[in-house]
C-alpha cells in the first residue's frame, strides 16, 4: 500500500529511492515504513531523496493526528487529508475523462462520510476503534467486493463502462438527471455530449427484459443540495417505448416546473426548456434547409440569436444561430 501512495503525487521518490527503502525493508524483516524511516535517520539516499522520504512521514504522521482529533467530523476528516494529500489539484491537472472522474470521486468520498452514521454499540466498540474504521469497512462492502456466486440471485453494482458486453433480466439506470448525466462538464468540451448519449445506449441495452429508469426529484452531492430536471436523454427515446411511475409524494421545489406526462402526445420529460423568446424547444424535430432533419437537444442564449444544437439524422450535430438557421419544427 506505500508503494501506492508514496508519489502520488509526484513528491521526488523515484523508483530507485523506493527500491532501496524495499530492500532494507526485505533484509530487516520491517515493513517500508521503517524501513523508509531508517534510511531517514541514517541518510542513507542522497540528501534530495532522503529531504523527499522526510516530509512524505511526515505527511503520514500529520494526517494520522488529524484522523485521531476529536474535534473534526468524519467529512471534515477525509477533506482535510485530501487537502494535504494534494489530490484534487494532481488529479484536476490530468486530462480527460480520467482525471474528472477522479476529482468527482473524491469529493463524493466527503459527501458521504459527512453523511455516515455510526452509533457505538458494545459489538461495534470492540470490532471498530473509531468511526473511521467502520466507515472504510462499509465502503469496502459498498463497493462490492463481496459478488454473488454465478447464477446466485442478487443485485450487481456496476458503473456503465463496466457493463459494457454485459446482460441482464432486469436493469435500473439510476441519476439521469440534467448535470449529471449528461455531466454539466458535457456541454463545454466537443463531443463529449455524444460520448455521454452513447454511455446512455449501453445502459439502455444491457436489460434483456425489462429497465428501469430514475432520476431524483432533489439529490444532495458534495454537501449541497440541487433540484435537477430529467435528463434529456430520457426524451430521446420513443413516447411508446416508455411508461412514468410516480411516488405519490412530491419533493417541494424552490421553483414550480411542469411536471411530465408520457401519456400526452408530443410530450417531454423536458417541458420548460424552451428557447427563451423563440418558438423552439428542446427536444423538438426540426426541418433545416440544408441538413434535413434533426433534434434539439440543447440550447445557449435566448430570442433569434440563441444558438441551439441540433443532432442531424444524416449529418451529425451541429451547433446553429436561430436568426440565419431558418429551422422548421415538425
Amino acid at each position: 500500500a506505500m508503494e501506492r501512495v508514496i508519489n502520488v503525487p509526484p513528491r521526488g521518490i523515484g523508483e530507485r529511492s523506493i527500491g532501496t527503502i524495499r530492500e532494507l525493508a526485505r533484509d530487516q524483516g520491517c515493513s517500508m515504513w521503517q524501513a523508509a524511516s531508517e534510511i531517514v535517520r541514517q541518510k542513507l539516499l542522497p540528501a534530495r531523496a532522503t529531504n523527499a522520504i522526510s516530509l512524505f512521514l511526515g505527511l503520514v504522521d500529520g494526517m494520522a493526528s488529524c484522523v485521531k482529533s476529536d474535534d473534526l467530523g468524519l467529512g471534515e476528516i477525509f477533506e482535510q487529508l485530501i487537502q494535504e494529500a494534494g489530490l484534487i489539484a494532481f488529479h484536476e491537472k490530468e486530462k480527460g475523462e480520467k482525471g474528472e472522474a477522479r476529482v468527482e470521486n473524491l469529493k463524493e468520498l466527503v459527501s458521504a462520510a459527512s453523511g455516515f452514521s455510526w452509533s457505538k454499540t458494545e459489538t461495534e466498540e470492540q470490532e471498530y476503534s473509531s468511526p473511521m474504521m467502520a466507515f472504510l469497512d462499509q465502503a469496502v462492502l459498498d463497493a462490492g467486493e463481496a459478488q454473488a456466486d454465478e447464477y446466485q440471485d442478487a443485485i450487481q453494482l456496476m458503473t456503465l463502462h463496466s457493463a459494457k458486453g454485459l446482460e441482464f433480466p432486469l436493469v435500473f439506470l439510476t441519476g439521469v438527471e440534467e448535470n449529471l448525466f449528461p455531466s454539466r462538464m458535457s456541454f463545454e468540451e466537443p463531443g463529449r455530449l455524444e460520448e455521454e448519449r452513447r454511455l446512455c445506449y449501453v445502459g439502455i441495452t444491457r436489460a434483456m427484459e425489462k429497465l428501469y429508469i430514475t432520476y431524483a426529484e432533489s439529490r444532495r452531492l458534495h454537501g449541497s443540495e440541487s433540484f435537477n430536471s430529467p435528463s434529456r436523454f430520457i426524451n430521446e427515446i420513443p413516447n411508446e417505448c416508455l411508461e412514468e411511475v410516480r411516488l405519490r409524494s412530491q419533493v417541494s421545489r424552490p421553483v414550480s416546473t411542469q411536471r411530465p406526462s408520457y401519456a400526452r402526445p408530443a410530450s417531454s420529460v423536458l417541458d420548460g426548456y424552451q428557447v427563451p423568446e423563440t418558438n423552439i424547444s428542446m427536444g423538438d424535430r426540426v426541418m433545416h434547409p440544408v441538413f434535413g432533419e434533426g433534434l434539439v437537444i440543447n440550447y445557449e442564449g435566448q430570442g433569434p440569436q440563441a444558438r441551439v444544437q441540433v443532432n442531424f439524422d444524416d449529418e451529425g450535430t451541429k451547433w446553429l444561430v436561430l436568426a440565419f438557421a431558418k429551422l422548421q419544427t415538425l
